[in-house]
């Protein structure tokens, strides 16, 4: 079975590096952008089976990005785990239905891994082992 592809946009480019590393370690492929833009361009480009991305971004905010995504034809179909260091739960309007997951910083890498087993299904067998430690991720001292 060929691999499942991810598409991780954020702007802090440790959050890219520790997640590309993360699941390219759990055997998926990884796409990554810096910003909301080029993760537009990269999902119709590339079709990935999952996308995560950070709320606040330049360009286009990840939910701006959910937005586009859920309007386009070929790409309204793809779920986003959207990361927020900013909460989400007093937000003014409901995301776009394709943001299936809202995962809030600092994250156990563990608690994301079991989200993107969940997001790409078949899958989730196979790496629901990764991250034993359940290391925190996204805070400054790593920890909460």
């Amino acid at each position: 079975m060929e691999p499942k592809t991810v598409l991780i946009a954020d702007d802090e480019t440790h959050v890219l590096h520790v997640l590309t590393l993360k699941l390219q370690s759990m055997g998926l492929n990884v796409l990554a952008a810096a910003d909301g833009a080029e993760a537009l361009e990269l999902a119709t480009t590339q079709r990935p089976d999952l996308i995560i991305t950070d709320y606040q971004m330049p360009r286009l905010s990840g939910v701006e990005l959910g937005a586009k995504l859920r309007n386009d034809p070929s790409t309204w179909d793809i779920p986003v785990i959207l990361l927020t260091a900013r909460g989400f739960g007093d937000r003014s309007t409901d995301p776009p239905d394709n943001i299936k997951w809202v995962v809030e910083k600092p994250f156990r890498l563990q608690a994301l891994t079991d989200v993107v087993c969940a997001a790409i299904g078949d899958q989730a067998p196979a790496l629901a082992s990764a991250d034993p430690a359940g290391s925190w991720f996204g805070h400054p001292s790593g920890q909460p």
